[in-house]
């Protein structure tokens, strides 16, 4: 499985408890365990390991499926597979040539009740398995129709290649798992089915779609609709399918004129999808698998605070809080503050981001962390925000910062801000914000003997939106860069 970052942003998984309820509470999982619990010696099943016709009813039965449902038989037999792949039963093939085989209860389903969670999630990653690769398969009926027709299949004829198949689904969940984690309230809302199509199909560079362009994301949306259909039950995504009526019309009408939009009020007719917590769990299991740098929340909070700063200066502000409050529970406060302050000193190119880090640590510990503060006042790299730190609980006695303490701590807060969000419109905001309160601001900050200062100005001047005071900036970092001797 590929995606496009080098590194993903960390995932915030739910606990493998919960995790592994979710499973078990899957329907698909869920009806096998039931089948291989009531399976026994008098359970007849061909040379593949399958149930044989004449035993699909009794199966279905057992998992309480209505007998005039005319897929009754079909969600008993794909219940059975996944017993069978996923060792919950074990199949003894057949004496002789066209007789049944034997069944007996496997090994893993006794560790459903007396394993832990990780068995239980192995189990269903095994699911998942079986399940994706049935997803890959080409349809059913266009098989067969072929069969009829030349008595083999040719599946070049029929246009799928497995490779493509499965790198178009890998390269669909992942986009998909990056627009979860990704997404600064936690992937709280599905995905139009027509923009995950078109995010695989669509050029990034291409303005109006070609009608070619068009039917491809149409053929797209119906093969994902499909695929999830298929994953839904296993409790990897929650899916609202497309509309049948909508079909009709594609069918009738050719592909949809373009890729609806997200905020359409009919959007939801195109189909919408979401992971779950387990299928963040799922994906995130096969990009491992597959090689991929994943990481997930908590991962750092056994490390020092070293790893803690370096580790979370690339993550996104709700990731990086979670898994500082996971660090900080394993911490006494005052021990954890030293730590992390001395973690954050330093002139090289990622100190700034470490310190905002390490600020952004220090405010959820508390006051019994106030003599590691302390001790820090006179630091010119901590002292600044030592005294942020003492000033917003209200301590007593707080020294006033030097000027020099002041531009320094600003340059070191934009150099963070800069390397944490780019040019973002709330750096855009400070920087007016600074050179509108202090009107000789760029006189004094090219002074400031901080590595970043010239760097610093340069962003500022790119910008400020007044032209007149970007030229100042621009000036004051030329400045900088001569005292640097750069």
């Amino acid at each position: 499985m590929s995606v496009s970052p080098a590194t993903l942003p960390p995932v915030l998984l739910h606990s493998e408890a919960e995790l592994a309820r979710a499973a078990l509470a899957t329907p698909l999982l869920s009806r096998a365990v039931r089948l291989a619990r009531w399976a026994g010696p008098e359970t007849r099943v061909g040379a593949g390991g399958e149930l044989v016709e004449a035993q699909l009813p009794a199966a279905a039965a057992e998992l309480g499926l209505d007998a005039g449902d005319p897929d009754a038989a079909a969600y008993a037999s794909e219940a059975w597979r996944i017993a069978v792949d996923t060792g919950l039963v074990e199949v003894t093939d057949a004496q002789e040539e066209g007789g049944e085989g034997t069944v007996t209860q496997g090994e893993e389903l006794a560790l459903l009740s007396s394993g832990g969670p990780q068995d239980v999630l192995g189990i269903w990653l095994g699911a998942l398995d079986t399940v994706y690769a049935d997803a890959t398969v080409p349809d059913m009926e266009d098989l067969l129709d072929v069969l009829e027709e030349k008595g083999e299949v040719d599946f070049a004829e029929l246009g799928w290649d497995p490779q493509a198949e499965a790198d178009f689904l890998d390269g669909v969940l992942g986009n998909l798992y990056l627009l979860t984690v990704g997404d600064a309230a936690g992937g709280e809302g599905p995905v139009p089915l027509p923009a995950l199509a078109a995010s695989m199909i669509v050029p990034d560079d291409m303005g109006e779609p070609t009608d070619d362009v068009l039917e491809q994301v149409s053929d797209a949306m119906m093969k994902l609709d499909d695929q999830f259909r298929l994953f839904e039950p296993l409790g990897l995504v929650e899916y609202q399918p497309v509309d049948e009526a909508l079909m009709a019309e594609i069918d009738e009408t050719g592909p949809v004129a373009e890729p609806a939009p997200v905020d359409d009020e009919d959007v939801t007719r195109y189909g919408m999808v979401r992971l779950t917590p387990l299928g963040l769990y799922g994906i995130r299991a096969r990009m491992l698998e597959a090689g991929v740098d994943a990481p997930a929340v908590g991962e750092l909070a056994d490390k020092g605070a070293d790893v803690l700063l370096e580790g979370t200066s690339g993550f996104p502000q709700a990731a990086a809080q979670a898994e500082i409050e996971q660090w900080l529970a394993r911490h006494e406060p005052l021990g954890a503050a030293r730590e992390l302050m001395a973690a954050a000193r330093g002139g090289d190119e990622g100190a700034p981001l470490r310190r905002l880090r390490c600020q952004q640590a220090l405010s959820l510990v508390g006051d019994e962390a106030e003599p590691a503060l302390r001790e820090v006042l006179d630091d010119p790299e901590l002292g600044g925000l030592a005294r942020v730190w003492l000033t917003e609980r209200g301590a007593a006695d707080v020294p006033a910062p030097s000027e020099a303490l002041v531009f320094w701590l600003t340059i070191d807060t934009i150099a963070a801000q800069l390397a944490a969000e780019g040019n973002s419109e709330e750096l855009q905001g400070l920087v007016e914000g600074l050179a509108q309160q202090h009107s000789g601001f760029f006189a004094t900050a090219w002074r400031v003997e901080h590595p970043a200062t010239a760097d610093v100005l340069e962003a500022m001047g790119r910008l400020h939106p007044d032209k007149k005071v970007a030229k100042e900036a621009r000036k004051a970092a030329f400045k900088a860069r001569s005292q640097q001797g750069l």
